[in-house]
C-alpha cells in the first residue's frame, strides 16, 4: 500500500472499523416546563454531548416540543424509524434507551411464536402421522 493511501484510509484492527451502525439519526424532543421531562432535560445538558462525541456517524438533533412528554426518535438506513417515550425516566434509564435505539436495526418486530421452527426447505416425507404407517394388529 502506498504511503498516500495509508494516510487516507483509516486503520482497522481485524475489521473492527468495518462495522456500520444502522441508526443514522436521533431526534430528542423535550418540553422545558413539564415535570415528566426533567430526566430528559438533565440527560441533554450532561450526557448527550459525550454520546455525540463517541458516535460521530449518528446525527443528533435536539428539538423543543412544548406541552408533550419527551420522546427519542431513531431513523435507520432502511428508511424506518422507532420512537421511545422517556416520560418520568432518569438520565441513566434514558441512556439505556438511547443505546437500545443505537444498537437496533430498524426492522419490524417479527413474531416467532407462530412457527417456532424456521426451515428453508420443507420435509421430503411430509408431516408424520400414525395413520401413514402399517396398522397395528392384535
Amino acid at each position: 500500500m502506498s504511503t498516500i493511501a495509508s494516510k487516507l484510509l483509516p486503520r482497522t484492527n481485524n475489521g473492527t472499523g468495518a462495522f456500520v451502525l444502522q441508526c443514522r439519526k436521533m431526534v430528542f424532543n423535550y418540553c422545558e416546563k413539564w415535570g415528566s421531562n426533567k430526566g430528559m432535560v438533565d440527560y441533554i445538558k450532561k450526557d448527550l454531548a459525550e454520546f455525540a462525541k463517541q458516535h460521530p456517524q449518528i446525527e443528533i438533533v435536539v428539538q423543543p416540543r412544548p406541552a408533550h412528554h419527551p420522546i427519542i426518535r431513531g431513523y435507520y438506513l432502511n428508511g424506518r424509524d422507532k420512537v421511545i417515550c422517556t416520560r418520568n425516566l432518569t438520565p441513566g434509564e434514558i441512556s439505556t434507551k438511547v443505546e437500545l435505539l443505537r444498537d437496533s436495526s430498524g426492522d419490524k418486530i417479527k413474531n416467532l411464536a407462530k412457527k417456532p421452527v424456521i426451515s428453508t426447505t420443507e420435509s421430503v416425507r411430509g408431516i408424520w402421522s400414525p395413520f401413514n404407517s402399517n396398522p397395528h394388529t392384535i
